[in-house]
């Protein structure tokens, strides 16, 4: 299934319009610049954007691997059978009006579940935004790139419940230079779920690193919960759940048609599996950014330099750091002796040497890269949060590689924060594209940093088999 759902080699498309305003003219034209041979499929059209259009899926030349039904809803069922006769292996149906509407449209996914039993055929979705897997050159999303700009390849997965939170999922990813492996729309989840896409994402071979989920739901509890127990450790699972209020749980309801549980007993149980959970979705792009770039802790790490070039940063990083209350609850190092002695050879006479490390305003690019590579060799230093002021006189564009420099060579957790910049993209896709998890606010470097001191922990923790506990859905 996975192959063909994130690597067809054929895809039809149902529904392909010449209206360029049209749904199914937009997911055409997102095929054509993939590597999968794409089929328009039109009862009436004989080409759009310049392709050979097919009246049907019985008139197609070859198997397809995957159908992508730009349709109606009422319209998914007599598509679906034929996908089912015609032996496609993935079916999108992207249109609402299932589950998610009531009774009726429950009515209408039984009878697609009907469908594809016991044949090889199977359903993501309906109701779902699709799939994009940037490596491999497929993008079946019915939003237009040019309102949804794609995030290039990487190595964190998204998969969402929410069409419209996945588009801010790969909005935000796509703005910070966080390189994505697959993103998949879930939506009603009638087949296709997390706990097999967690299974499939997580084989050895998948470029995936980290996997990251919003969900307002469980499809399966126990099963998703085993797919993430066997992930702790080896490629982090990062969760947002949301419909954690009884307002909100109504809202899930009428979203997407599920029921979610309750909530402290769900953050108990996710705890047990090695799930790190967060809250927001710019807390889920930034978690995942961290643990798929940084290199693991020291065991028990959690003593953290600060290296700013702003008195004021370094004293708002520093509660961040310490606070249990208002913060993430780390240490801030005390550093040596000999390591103060040395910042006192490179930084100016009235520049602070202790922790936070203060170049003021007069610092340059080779003086900050001078001055971390002192603090990453100081032994009670376990990760360094560094702070870059870019709008500095003597600060340039060239500190950006000096920063990722000095990260690769000693091997620790390095967070970088770019606060004000004026071009705020471009650096941030520089150091993440370096290898530096890099973020725009010195409380999500912080909160960052954070997950990654910590993750290693709640891994090592997880629930043995036999303890295994019952999630609700």
């Amino acid at each position: 299934m996975i192959r063909s759902l994130l690597t067809p080699r054929t895809v039809a498309i149902v529904g392909a319009s010449p209206n360029p305003d049209k749904i199914g003219h937009i997911i055409l034209r997102h095929l054509l610049k993939g590597r999968a041979r794409v089929y328009p499929v039109h009862p009436h059209a004989t080409r759009i954007l310049d392709q050979p259009v097919w009246p049907s899926l019985d008139a197609l030349p070859e198997p397809v691997d995957m159908a992508v039904l730009a349709t109606p809803a009422a319209t998914v069922p007599e598509l679906v059978q034929a996908c089912v006769r015609r032996g496609v292996e993935v079916v999108i149906p992207i249109a609402g009006g299932f589950g998610e509407t009531g009774e009726e449209g429950r009515q209408l996914e039984r009878r697609l579940r009907a469908i594809v039993q016991g044949s090889r055929t199977r359903i993501l979705g309906p109701n779902t935004l699709g799939v994009l897997n940037p490596i491999y050159g497929l993008d079946t999303l019915f939003l237009p790139d040019d309102r949804l700009p794609r995030p290039g390849a990487g190595s964190v997965a998204l998969l969402s419940q929410s069409g419209a939170v996945g588009a801010t999922l790969l909005s935000t990813a796509a703005s910070m230079g966080v390189g994505v492996s697959a993103f998949v729309g879930m939506g009603n989840r009638l087949d296709i779920a997390e706990a097999e896409l967690l299974q499939a994402l997580g084989r050895p071979e998948d470029p995936t690193a980290v996997i990251g989920l919003y969900l307002e739901s469980f499809a399966d509890g126990p099963a998703f919960l085993e797919a993430a127990r066997q992930l702790a450790g080896r490629k982090p699972v990062v969760l947002l759940k949301a419909g954690r209020t009884a307002t909100g749980a109504r809202a899930a309801a009428l979203h997407t048609g599920s029921m979610a549980g309750p909530d402290q007993v769900v953050d108990g149980v996710l705890r047990q599996y090695g799930i790190w959970r967060v809250f927001d979705d710019l807390e889920l792009v930034d978690t995942c950014l961290a643990l798929a770039l940084a290199p693991a802790p020291a065991p028990g790490a959690r003593r953290v330099a600060v290296v700013t070039c702003a008195g004021g940063q370094g004293v708002m990083l520093s509660d961040y750091i310490e606070s249990t209350t208002r913060g993430v609850g780390l240490a801030m190092a005390s550093f040596s002796e000999g390591t103060r002695a040395r910042l006192r050879e490179v930084l100016p006479s009235f520049a602070s040497v202790a922790n936070p490390v203060d170049l003021t305003g007069q610092a340059s690019s080779a003086m900050y890269e001078q001055a971390l590579q002192v603090v990453l060799e100081d032994p009670g230093v376990d990760a360094v949060l560094a702070s870059v002021v870019l709008q500095l006189p003597f600060m340039g564009p060239e500190v950006l590689p000096a920063v990722a420099r000095q990260a690769r060579r000693y091997g620790k957790p390095v967070v970088a924060a770019l606060v004000g910049v004026k071009d705020t993209q471009e650096p941030f896709r520089t150091l993440n594209g370096l290898g530096v998890p890099t973020y725009p606010s010195l409380w999500r470097a912080v909160r960052s940093l954070a997950a990654i001191l910590r993750y290693p922990a709640v891994a090592a923790a997880v629930a043995r088999p036999a303890d295994r506990p019952m999630v609700p859905r």
